[in-house]
């Protein structure tokens, strides 16, 4: 099998039990571990991430140490970055085990093709978003981040985060419908002219599986904060599936 999984956001301000929220990410990695060939982690994972030289953000050690032993054991776990755990810089690649993508990826499992991303930086009619998306990718930019001391670096990445979601929760979660969904319209262009056969996003927080033209497909994964879907693929075929955990996430 394989799996797909995206916005997480872990160590999230709106979220009031941090620790159970974690859990259930790990609940959810150790009911899939058994069948797994490969897992990805389709950006935001983390809601803030930023690598100093000797130090990484506190915390999701029990995540980190459950992704770290499905590793172990042989299974191939992706992560790529998204808007909000952008800096990367060794770490989880180093002492995680994880395979790190920057950029969209293209990938055959059987005889399907997949185009996989986080998707924040595709067809974004926000020019406001695409300025400081700009910024944050900057090599600049994070070398002067990398400036301030750890702890003021994080409080200002978590309140920044915080203030983004609220202020986007009126358009996050809905969908706007195929004919003004970004990433749908941005699918149905890219499947005419590339041979894939599913195209695969998190960054929205709804959960979609659409059909396209010629049993082509978009699907944008939802999330794993309020929602809790994930996608699968068995080899022939793609569904989105719901993680049901008597683990109980309050949120403010």
């Amino acid at each position: 099998m394989v799996y797909f999984l995206s916005d997480a956001h872990l160590g999230s301000l709106l979220v009031k039990d941090k620790r159970a929220h974690e859990k259930k990410l790990v609940a959810w990695l150790d009911s899939v571990k058994h069948d797994a060939k490969v897992i990805y982690l389709v950006g935001d994972i983390f809601d803030f991430w930023f690598e100093y030289k000797t130090v990484v953000p506190k915390g999701f050690v029990r995540f980190l140490g459950k992704v770290a032993e499905l590793i172990d054991s042989g299974i191939e776990i992706h992560f790529f970055i998204g808007n909000h755990d952008i800096w990367t810089f060794g770490y989880l690649e180093k002492e995680v085990g994880l395979i790190v993508h920057k950029e969209p990826f293209l990938v055959q499992h059987g005889s399907k093709k997949f185009y996989i991303a986080h998707g924040d930086g595709i067809s974004v009619d926000d020019h406001g978003f695409k300025f400081i998306r700009k910024i944050f990718h900057s090599n600049t930019a994070q070398k002067l981040f990398r400036l301030l001391p750890a702890q003021l670096g994080q409080e200002f990445g978590y309140n920044w985060s915080k203030n983004n979601r609220l202020k986007h929760q009126a358009y996050d979660n809905k969908y706007l419908g195929e004919d003004k969904e970004a990433l749908v319209l941005f699918a149905k262009k890219y499947v005419e002219t590339h041979d894939v056969d599913f195209v695969i996003f998190g960054h929205r927080h709804i959960a979609l599986d659409l059909q396209l033209k010629n049993q082509k497909r978009v699907a944008i994964l939802g999330d794993f904060v309020s929602a809790f879907t994930y996608g699968v693929f068995d080899g022939e075929n793609f569904r989105l599936e719901y993680f049901d955990n008597p683990s109980v996430i309050n949120h403010q």
